[in-house]
């Protein structure tokens, strides 16, 4: 039977985007943060055109039938995906969360992030690192479901191996906030949980617009958006993720247009050259202290860092993991008010 659904999460944004209106506010009295706030257990809102997926179509729903859900995968490939299935491995945790909330469980799961605990989860098997799975511990488990991720080139082949022996592999993503709802959808569909899809997508949808629609439309802070990892420190772009979430909230990405990819080489000089009004940064890896010995090398301990605006001002501020590293899933609203509530506090801190 033919998914008359098909499309569902884009019309309910679409609907929101023409019911929301704009408020104009003055000023950007922003106060130094240092810890995001909390905002809610739910996220949500809707997506500007800009912030769609350029071009792309990411309806994932092919079709469905009582039993099976026919998806468009990240391979451009169509799966079918038996629903209810009793043997689950989620090997991403950015969706392990969303799985659960969609009325899933896992008997496999990958090691645990510290920053992202799922509740429930805590007995599943581990079967490797999300860098380095292990195809013979996923195959004693004997699943009827792999869930994989299409951002590493590792995923892609264990999924292939995974096919070959007869097992349903999903290999979806959720860069942004379109393709959250879609994924959350299909999530919900494969459990046989429609009853959740409000929750997850039409409430978040409606609480992000609300977000967006308040937003200053007269000012358009700088911002940067620092990468930092044991390794190195980049710039992001507005590609997706925080960079998505800032520009949706009317900031001017510095990074924006000086290089191809989400992430960029970093440029103190750049950085001084633009003197953003704020710079967030993100760290990614598990030794905070070598991260932190990545931002004074490239960064912090430099001279010239200590005249930028938005460190004088203190509005330098590292963003916790579990809302804007990992995917924020049902939690986007949160993700957003905190960032609004740090860029606009005169119109969020009310």
């Amino acid at each position: 039977m033919k998914n008359t659904l098909k499309g569902r999460a884009s019309k309910i944004i679409l609907a929101a985007l023409m019911a929301a209106g704009t408020l104009g506010f003055t000023g950007i009295n922003a106060e130094a943060m240092s810890s995001m706030p909390s905002t809610g257990s739910r996220p949500a809102m809707s997506m500007p055109p800009s912030s769609a997926v350029q071009g792309e179509d990411v309806d994932y729903i092919v079709s469905e039938d009582a039993d099976t859900i026919t998806v468009r995968d990240k391979r451009n490939k169509e799966v079918t995906i038996k629903k209810h299935p009793k043997r689950v491995i989620c090997a991403y945790n950015s969706y392990l969360d969303l799985w659960y909330k969609a009325g899933g469980e896992v008997i496999g799961k990958v090691d645990d992030a510290a920053e992202k605990p799922v509740p429930g989860a805590e007995n599943a098997e581990s079967v490797g690192s999300v860098n380095q799975l292990s195809i013979e511990k996923m195959m004693s488990l004997e699943p009827d479901l792999v869930i994989l991720s299409p951002a590493f080139k590792g995923h892609l082949e264990i999924g292939e191996q995974l096919e070959e022996n007869g097992i349903d592999v999903l290999l979806l993503d959720s860069n942004n906030f379109r393709e959250y709802t879609e994924l959350a959808e299909v999530y919900t569909k494969i459990n046989g949980r429609d009853d959740l899809y409000k929750t997850l997508v039409e409430d978040v949808v409606k609480e992000r617009e609300d977000i967006i629609s308040k937003v200053p439309s007269d000012v358009k802070p700088k911002a940067a958006i620092f990468f930092a990892s044991i390794k190195d420190l980049k710039l992001r772009t507005s590609g997706h993720g925080v960079g998505e979430m800032l520009k949706d909230l009317g900031t001017v990405n510095i990074a924006d247009g000086t290089g191809d990819g989400d992430l960029i080489p970093f440029s103190l000089e750049k950085i001084i050259e633009e003197d953003p009004d704020f710079i967030f940064v993100q760290t990614m890896g598990s030794d905070s202290e070598a991260i932190k010995e990545t931002l004074k090398r490239e960064a912090e301990e430099k001279e010239s860092f200590a005249s930028l605006t938005a460190v004088k001002e203190g509005r330098y501020i590292v963003l916790p993991k579990d809302l804007y590293l990992y995917k924020p899933n049902y939690r986007y609203a949160e993700a957003y008010m905190g960032l609004a509530e740090i860029l606009y506090p005169e119109v969020f801190r009310k």
